[in-house]
Parts: structure tokens; sequence; C-alpha cells
């Protein structure tokens, strides 16, 4: 059935929330409501561009870097960083939901796990989104006072401060303006990235020690491994579907994941392989701002710090365009744009905690390896409930927070609730980081299995407690898009 022609939904003032609002704006008035047929103009291509933009970015040389400086080998972290990074497949995955449901992906989560659940699952997305936005922050700050530092100004109280509120207010302008606005600044960006790397291999690699003798255990290999696997694709399912909910509801699913594949896997590999290699000759390489440029001349430093200035802000962009639209899934009553005000405010406020207390790389690790407990399996349970219910929603019911298929026993989905409880039990057994150790992690010496413990018992859990009755939550016509009368405020209340 053609949609095409039918009312786009209507924002609670009575006016389009739609393509036409963000061109006459700027602005880009679109929050969680639901992606109409005639505002889907999108490509899978697209998403490859979109995801090669922002992951050629230094943050993934710093995780090469760290793998080696917690004591692997150079062929060991380079068989780490090419089986990890495998998980952009996963992320791949994580991307056919947009166009099936037409929303954000901690609005789809309300299928797994029914609405009120979805909260408190929405809310473990925020703090990690936040989390990845500081350590955005505090890297460009760091390079910031580098850059002032060559200028012949100290690092002040007062200098921090500034740069701090400076960088917070810069990092919110694309993703205020929204999701064309990202889409075509991060393609931009994909030329500039490369050339930056090649220019980087070429002055560091030379420097590189790839015969190192030494090397970690398998139980450290597997702590590198979740640490590689949680930064690259198990970390971006949480992003995905946010993009490639534009794309049309019939775009090619295998051509969807891909090009995100790809788009993640190829920069993330290629980067943390030269963080690995220049780690190998530079101790202190995982500090990208006073250990990395110790691998090249000094001319190219201060261009370097300009560079990964820009990239940081491209690849916090994601983050915070995504944090504000799950904020809005948790059911805070406010516009897309509030929402970016209010976790830029956070996370500046986070990052001058980080940058004054000097504990970055301590906080990156901690934080890329404690977020595995609750992402782990929700990852399994967010695919499992895809391919249960054969990528069919009930976008209505996703809206309607207190009505429709997805709200079943007084909001709660029981299997989905089960089976993330389970599954981040299994994770926290496994995990291995200087604040907790699990038991089953501290009995095998230090192995951690989190990543893929928690992925594997909330997914089979998952499809063991909703492989019955999830495939009978279909759409009766998957094909009418949700309407809303003018001024209700029922399903588009938070565009």
């Amino acid at each position: 059935m053609s949609t095409d022609n039918r009312p786009v939904p209507m924002a609670p003032d009575g006016h389009e929330a739609s393509a036409v609002a963000e061109a006459a704006h700027g602005i880009e008035q679109r929050g969680i409501g639901y992606i109409p047929s005639s505002e889907r103009h999108g490509k899978p291509s697209d998403l490859f561009w979109m995801w090669a933009g922002a992951l050629w970015n230094i943050e993934y040389v710093v995780y090469g870097a760290l793998i080696i400086s917690i004591g692997l080998s150079f062929w060991q972290a380079f068989l780490i960083i090419i089986l990890g990074n495998l998980t952009y497949f996963i992320a791949g995955l994580g991307s056919l939901q947009g166009p099936a449901a037409g929303t954000s992906v901690f609005t789809i989560t309300r299928a797994p796990y029914g609405p009120q659940p979805a909260r408190g699952i929405s809310a473990f997305n925020w703090v990690t989104q936040v989390g990845y936005e500081v350590e955005g922050l505090s890297l460009i700050v760091l390079a910031g006072l580098a850059l002032a530092l060559k200028a012949g100004v100290s690092a002040s109280t007062g200098l921090k401060i500034l740069i701090i509120v400076l960088a917070a207010l810069i990092q919110l302008v694309v993703p205020l303006f929204g999701h064309k606005t990202m889409m075509r600044v991060l393609r931009l960006l994909v030329l500039p990235f490369v050339v930056l790397f090649i220019i980087l291999a070429v002055l560091a690699l030379p420097k590189a020690h790839f015969s190192s003798a030494h090397g970690a255990s398998w139980e450290m290999m597997m702590v590198a491994l979740a640490l590689i696997a949680t930064s690259g694709g198990l970390g971006w399912p949480i992003n995905a579907s946010d993009y490639s909910r534009y794309l049309p509801k019939n775009s090619d699913r295998r051509q969807i994941v891909l090009a995100v594949t790809a788009g993640g896997y190829v920069p993330s590999v290629l980067l943390a392989l030269l963080g690995a290699a220049v780690a190998t000759a530079v101790p202190i390489a995982s500090d990208p701002i006073s250990g990395l440029p110790h691998a090249f001349a000094s001319w190219f430093l201060i261009p370097y710090l300009v560079f990964i200035i820009v990239q940081l802000f491209a690849i916090n962009s994601i983050d915070l365009y995504s944090s504000g639209l799950t904020l809005q899934a948790i059911g805070l009553k406010i516009k897309r744009w509030q929402a970016v005000l209010v976790d830029t405010v956070v996370s500046g406020a986070i990052t001058a905690v980080v940058i004054f207390s000097a504990s970055f790389n301590t906080f990156l690790t901690d934080f890329l390896l404690f977020m595995i407990i609750w992402i782990a399996p929700w990852v399994g349970i967010f695919l499992v409930d895809y391919f249960l219910r054969r990528g069919t929603y009930d976008s209505r019911s996703l809206l309607e927070t207190r009505a429709g298929v997805y709200w079943r026993t007084a909001g709660w989905h029981i299997p989905g609730v089960v089976a993330q409880l389970l599954g981040m039990v299994a994770a926290a057994m496994w995990l291995d980081t200087t604040v907790w150790q699990g038991p089953l992690s501290r009995a095998t010496n230090g192995a951690d299995f989190s990543i893929f413990m928690g992925t594997i018992v909330g997914g089979l859990a998952y499809y063991l407690l909703a492989r019955r009755s999830v495939p009978r939550e279909v759409a009766v016509d998957p094909d009418v898009e949700p309407v809303t009368a003018r001024g209700s405020a029922k399903l588009t209340d938070l565009d």
C-alpha cells in the first residue's frame, strides 16, 4: 500500500515537524516522532560516508595504543584489532530497525522490553552517550591546552574552564542543526581525514618496532578484545538506527549492513593498527596529546592538534545527537534541541571533573569496559527481537507509550526484562576492570569474557522466553503510517 500522500504526524502546537521546518529555521525540529515516507530520501551508501567521516578519528589511534600499553605485543594487537572490529557487522545489523520502524533506537527498544522498562534501558544509554561525549570533549580540551602552551600561554585554571566552555558550545552546533547537516558535514570530512591518516602513518611507522618479543597472556588478550569490540562495532548499535531511520522502508537490507560494516571497519582497523604500531616505539602513545606527538616531527604538532580537534567534534556530534533523542525516549517532555543543550551542560561539567582530576586514561578504560554490562545483553536482545518479528514493527504502538501492542502487562515485557538481567549478571561475572573484577574473571586469572557472555546469555534467554509471543506481535497493516489529529500530543509530543 502506498502511503506517500498520507499526512505526516503533527507536533503538539499543530505545526508540521518536517524537513520543511528544518530548512526554514535551520535547527532540525524532528525528535523521536515517526519519520514519514515523504521525508525518507536517503540511500544505504549514505551510511557508509557518515560512519567513515566520523570514525577516521584520533580516538581509534588511542584505542590501538591503549591495548599495547596493557602488555600486548604488536602482533597480538594486530590479531585483536582485526577480530574485535568485526563487531561492526553487529552495528550493521543494528541499523536495520530504523527503516523498519521509522523512529529512534531507544523508542524501538520499547518493543523487546515494554515502554516502562525501556525508560531504564534508555537511561543506561544516556549515561553511556554522555560518557563518550566526555571522552571526546576531554581530548578536545587537552588539545586546546597543548595549542595554548605552544603559543606561550600556560594552562591556568581559568584557561581550562574557558576552553571547556568554548568546546562544549562548539560541539553542540552540528547536532543542533540535525540529521541533514550532520550527514553532509561528516561526508565532507572523509577526504581530509584520510589525508591526515596517511601523513600520520608516513611520519610514525618508520619508528615502530614490530618484532617486539614480549607479549601478554591470553587472559589479557581477552581484556583487549573486549575493549576493542566495545569501542568499535558493539558500541555503535546504540546510535545506528537514529540515522538509518531516514532511509526508505524498502531499502535493501544487505546494502545497509554492508555500508555500515565497511564504513566502520576500515577506518577503525587502520587507525587502531597505526596506534598499536606507534605505541611499540612511543610507550606513552595512548596519550594522544602529550604522548603520541613524540612520534612526529616537531613542525607537524600544530596541524596535528588542529585536525584532531575537528575530528573529535565530528565523532562527538553523533553521540550528542543520539543522547538528545535518548532523553526524549526516557520520557522527558522536551524538544530535541533542548535535550542537546541539557547534554552539553552535563558533558561539559563531567569533562571539567576529568580534566581537573588528571584521570583521563583510567576513566577511558573503565568506562569502555563497564558499559559492556548493559550494552552486551541489550545488543543480543535488540537483534533477536528484530529477527523474531521478521523486521515488522507497529510504529503507532512504539510511540503510544500507554497503549498498543507493546504495552502488554502494565507496560512491561517480562521476557525482555528477565533476559536483560540474566545477561547483565553474566557480563558482570566475567568483567575485569580496576574497580570491579567478576568472580569468574578472578577465577581464571583475569580473563574477560563479559562481552561474549553478556550478548549470548541475553540474546539466548530472550529467544527462549519470547520465541512464541513476539512473532505474533506484527502490525495488522505495517504500511500504514502513524497519523495524529492536529494538536494531539500522543505520537509526536517529543518532536
